[in-house]
């Protein structure tokens, strides 16, 4: 869910990936900017809180990092469910992670809010020499399913900032003009809502 009121957006976003694709450390990284070399696995789900600065408009990132075990994948409805947006994470050294992260782009397309801003982050971009995954295949995959795509790495933080400020970027655009799904307008001149032409 995501609110606007007086030049701040409130916005729900989640994590989605499988286990040991660096969904945590990307979170971590981005919000307290350490990074671990061995990062326990979630259990259940984990909550963050970032904001961020972006022109005119403040956006509050809800951030719930999602387990990636499969016992655990019943849960995950509960924490998609009204999210703004979603980070839908693999291991570029895994194609088994990449063939997971699909499978959570099919579920959020049948079952997530519709106007959701999804994006699709390949981590682990530090370990080239044991890359799995091309650049091009995820790029085309991305596109073919109207997701927006950055490869990440917790580890040295490249793009890491970039894609959460990418999503802030998308949140007004995402949403329809007239009574969005999981988003409140709230006294705002409807020309505030386009932060830095956001659309194009």
């Amino acid at each position: 869910m995501a609110t606007i009121g007086n030049n701040n957006i409130n916005a729900k976003l989640v994590l989605l990936g499988d286990m040991g694709a660096g969904k945590s450390s990307l979170v971590l990284r981005f919000v307290k900017g350490q990074f671990f070399e061995f990062q326990e696995s979630t259990i259940g789900a984990a909550f963050f809180a970032q904001t961020l600065a972006l022109n005119d408009a403040t956006v509050k990132f809800e951030i719930w990092d999602t387990a990636g075990q499969e016992r655990y994948h019943s849960l995950a409805p509960m924490y998609y469910r009204g999210a703004a947006a979603a980070i839908i994470v693999y291991d570029i050294t895994s194609t088994e992670s990449f063939e997971r992260a699909k499978k959570w782009v099919q579920e959020l397309q049948k079952q997530g809010n519709p106007n959701m801003v999804t994006a699709l982050a390949g981590n682990k971009a530090d370990l080239e020499d044991k890359r799995r995954v091309t650049t091009e295949e995820a790029r085309t995959y991305a596109e073919e399913n109207g997701l927006f795509f950055m490869e990440t790495s917790a580890k040295t933080a490249i793009n890491v900032n970039d894609i959460f400020y990418e999503i802030a970027r998308r949140l007004p655009c995402a949403q329809p003009a007239q009574n969005p799904t999981g988003m409140v307008l709230t006294d705002r001149p409807a020309e505030r809502l386009q932060i830095s032409s956001c659309c194009a």
